[in-house]
């Protein structure tokens, strides 16, 4: 996994001693020392985030700001939900995050209103290599704000890692590991109907539409959904999300085509209208499914779901 975190108990609770008596105050003094680490060990807290950076907490926070739209839908699952006061534009599940003050679009964040909500945390995210980013997260940090970054998950193990990391974070491991329990079981769930397909069906998933088509490809969060799904991605063998051309997908051949596509009217109708596409066995069968863009592109707590879509859109006789 690329994520490894630990915990660690240091100190925060004092214990105040008033003793009447010159002679035992040395010796008392000790002892309040020896309580006060004694207490330490039992309340604060360190969780390594995936800057490498060790962040201590000295009570379970209070209030969060959530950077990232997977991050929200995670401490929702987690039960902590009511606690975020600030959010991205794109934080839409569930209904509830909806109604979060806005400080961020997902890629630029308000530094001023979050330092206004005065946050006990703020669940960042970072793409390992994103220096914009991680100076105005340091920015926060060196006015006073308390920052646990999070690696964009790129596979379901980081989702598990991602899981793990919040649920620590808010002194709620237990329900971190029942999560991450539910959802494998889940994915269990569908793979048990499909694992039968003797010939997985071809798919092509569309991610971005015409002029520019963009797909995804082998190492991409969509791969592994495919994957679990037991359908074959015609463009597995292209690296990440990549541009194609409409030759390209017309000489593959697919047999389904699912488009997560929402900002354009009726994508389905749309790829079933395209000029030259009619040898396309897709096309031929009206084989053309939208899936839902949140579920089956956050890396979060319902890639359950999204396995589960795929699986019924390209084998629908199985789920009857």
């Amino acid at each position: 996994m690329k994520k490894m975190f630990k915990l660690q108990w240091l100190s925060v609770l004092m214990l105040a001693l008033v003793l009447v008596g010159c002679g035992a105050k040395e010796d008392t003094n000790k002892e309040t020392t020896s309580k006060e680490d004694q207490q330490v060990e039992k309340t604060s807290y360190k969780v390594k985030d995936d800057r490498g950076v060790e962040v201590e907490f000295a009570a379970v926070p209070k209030t969060i700001v959530s950077l990232q739209p997977s991050n929200t839908e995670v401490l929702f699952a987690l039960g902590v939900g009511d606690k975020i006061v600030g959010a991205t534009e794109y934080d839409t599940y569930p209904e509830e995050a909806q109604k979060i003050e806005r400080v961020s679009d997902s890629v630029k964040f308000n530094s001023e209103r979050i330092l206004a909500l005065k946050p006990d945390v703020v669940i960042a995210y970072t793409t390992g290599g994103d220096e914009e980013n991680l100076n105005a997260l340091k920015g926060l940090e060196d006015a006073g704000i308390k920052v646990f970054a999070i690696q964009s998950a790129k596979s379901f193990d980081d989702v598990y890692g991602d899981i793990q990391q919040i649920a620590t974070v808010m002194g709620i491991k237990d329900k971190g590991d029942k999560l991450n329990e539910d959802i494998k079981g889940k994915i269990a769930e569908v793979q048990a109907k499909v694992k039968d397909v003797k010939e997985p069906k071809k798919v092509y998933l569309e991610i971005g539409p015409k002029p520019d088509i963009y797909t995804a490809g082998s190492g991409t969060f969509q791969q592994e959904i495919l994957n679990a799904a037991n359908v074959k991605n015609v463009f597995a063998d292209l690296k990440s999300w990549a541009k194609v051309s409409e030759e390209d997908i017309i000489a593959k051949n697919p047999d389904v085509i699912l488009t997560t596509v929402n900002y354009v009217k009726n994508p389905t109708a749309e790829i079933l209208s395209r000029d030259g596409w009619n040898s396309i066995t897709a096309i031929q069968n009206k084989a053309v499914y939208s899936i839902d863009t949140d579920i089956s592109n956050r890396p979060g707590p319902r890639i359950g779901e999204a396995v589960e879509l795929i699986a019924k859109a390209v084998y629908p006789e199985l789920f009857k």
